[in-house]
């Protein structure tokens, strides 16, 4: 099956996508890749020895409209 990508909305692909999750997160066969908990780990290592930094959504807002000018 094809979806015709090009010519949907916005919302019609967000909806698509929506679908499709909540369609995969009900087959028994549903597991997220292995490499996956290799990630989480190191980042909650990075987390747990102060390496990793965060920011606000007004600091990323911010980076982001600056990169584009």
């Amino acid at each position: 099956m094809e979806l015709p990508i090009s010519s949907m909305t916005t919302a019609e692909k967000l909806s698509a996508m929506e679908q499709l999750w909540a369609s995969l997160q009900t087959q028994p066969d549903h597991a997220p890749p292995a490499w996956h908990q290799k990630v989480l780990v190191e980042r909650q290592r990075r987390i747990d020895s102060g390496e990793a930094t965060f920011s606000t959504l007004d600091e990323v807002q911010d980076r982001i409209m600056k990169a584009r000018t």
